[in-house]
């Protein structure tokens, strides 16, 4: 069984609520994005173009430094679960950031990579733009007032395609539109036996479309 657990997807989708109900049928922690801590967040939204560097930098930093601290962790003891990883950070630079930009972020995170554990397992959950938006407008987070559709398809779009390709750990791809984990006790069952017995290559759940499979 997998002890050091990511969850991902796209801002809206649920990251942090699977998360939090991981820990609570698993035990062991918790590790959440800080990205409130970014000062330059707010302003990014606004202006995406002029603010992309400064909020990516320090995104990666201070991911970084939180990665420090799972080296501290027994992960034979216990369970880490996560509502991001360290790799998401690339998908966001490879659409915000300009070639020039992109050469300095590349070679800085390069270096880092190379230090940062690996989890045992990662579930991605994707969505569509539309359920997306409309949890983002739920939730009422000041700083995503300004957040448009074109960027939230834009970053599905970006998930979509780094995940097609990753095979640095397991991963198990849920489609959060046909399974409800959060209110269905069934689903959420069913999301805990998928995450218990997956242990190699990519596996997709989409409900919604009957496809329950590899690929």
């Amino acid at each position: 069984m997998s002890r050091y657990i990511v969850v991902e997807g796209v801002i809206g989708v649920g990251k942090t609520s699977l998360a939090v109900k991981l820990r609570d049928h698993f035990g062991g922690e918790n590790m959440f994005e800080e990205f409130e801590e970014n000062p330059f967040l707010a302003d990014f939204y606004k202006e995406r173009r002029r603010y992309a560097f400064q909020t990516q930098m320090f995104f990666l930093l201070s991911r970084f430094h939180q990665q420090e601290k799972i080296k501290q962790t027994d992960l034979f003891q216990q369970y880490l679960i996560s509502d991001y990883f360290f790799d998401k950070d690339r998908i966001f630079a490879s659409i915000n950031l300009d070639g020039r930009e992109m050469v300095l972020y590349d070679r800085v995170a390069t270096a880092l990579e190379s230090q940062v554990v690996r989890p045992n397992l990662v579930v991605y959950l994707r969505s569509s733009v539309d359920r997306l938006m409309e949890n983002i407008r739920l939730r009422h987070r000041a700083i995503e007032t300004s957040m448009d559709a074109e960027y939230i398809s834009e970053l599905a779009d970006a998930y979509n395609h780094f995940f097609s390709n990753y095979t640095k750990a397991p991963l198990l791809i849920i489609d959060s539109s046909s399974i409800d984990f959060i209110n269905n006790i069934s689903d959420f069952n069913m999301v805990i036996d998928e995450i218990e017995n997956h242990h190699e290559g990519k596996k997709i759940i989409n409900l919604q479309g009957n496809f329950h499979g590899n690929f």
